[in-house]
């Protein structure tokens, strides 16, 4: 094998998770099927998140939505006493993921509007790190769908990890062709996005987020879902058994510059 192939070769089996993605950008069905990349922005203290907040109103988002990425969420943890925030970024492919950043910093709009983030120093930095995941849309939710803007707005983050690749596949099946997503609707669990991690923490995993008016909503929701007959069959259906092996569930509020 010449030394090229080899180089090349070698690439694609250190890429062998995201073989998902090089089939979505492929497959005439999946080639609508959205990318989204999850970020937790770890930041030190309430006067940094409310600095952080922002620099993503007046500088990151409208420098994202100028690129295509949108609409943007970001979100406060809402039981949790944490200045932390959690920000999605849907992309139309990989490409635009994989160019997002050198696109941004050659953006001088961007560059000026956050400078005081930019030019915070080393020695207090306006957040502490950036933790990050890449997920592929579900086929039968390929699109981010954005929930009524009514009450006080609620958004659940729940992330569905598995013992191994196949039972992780299983679930992501149970979700699409069981039907489970169909089910959710028909409960009152409004879904945002449903997303495939291909990389990021906690491998295999799925992670998705539900949209409600309010508290009671989740509540009302959560129990018609476990009532239901179709749950009932699904959850018994062997072919679905150990599919989950371990569950994050948070309960996020969108920050007011949030487009979700």
């Amino acid at each position: 094998m010449k030394r090229r192939e080899f180089i090349a070769a070698s690439c694609l089996a250190g890429l062998a998770p995201l073989g998902t993605a090089a089939a979505a950008e492929g497959s005439p069905k999946s080639s609508r099927k959205e990318y989204y990349e999850l970020r937790l922005y770890r930041i030190a203290t309430p006067e940094k998140q409310k600095l952080m907040q922002a620099f993503f109103a007046k500088a990151a988002i409208p420098a994202w939505n100028r690129l295509g990425i949108g609409p943007v969420g970001v979100f406060e943890f809402l039981q949790e006493q944490t200045p932390n925030l959690y920000v999605l970024l849907p992309h139309k492919s990989l490409e635009s993921l994989a160019t997002a950043n050198a696109r941004l910093m050659a953006d001088k709009q961007l560059l000026a509007a956050g400078k005081a983030v930019f030019d915070a120093p080393k020695s207090d930095p306006a957040y502490q790190r950036i933790e990050s995941s890449l997920m592929l849309a579900f086929d039968e939710m390929p699109k981010l769908e954005i929930p009524s803007k009514k009450g006080s707005r609620v958004f659940q983050l729940r992330t569905y990890e598995s013992h191994n690749e196949e039972r992780a596949r299983k679930k992501i099946e149970m979700f699409n062709a069981g039907g489970e997503i169909a089910l959710f609707r028909r409960t009152g669990l409004p879904p945002v996005f449903f997303g495939e991690t291909l990389a990021g923490a906690k491998l295999p995993n799925l992670t998705y987020m539900l949209g409600f008016d309010d508290m009671e909503a989740s509540k009302q929701g959560w129990a018609a879902f476990l009532a239901d007959p179709g749950w009932t069959k699904l959850k018994t259906d062997p072919q679905y058994k150990d599919t989950v092996s371990g569950i994050t569930n948070i309960f996020l509020r969108p920050a007011d510059c949030s487009q979700i």
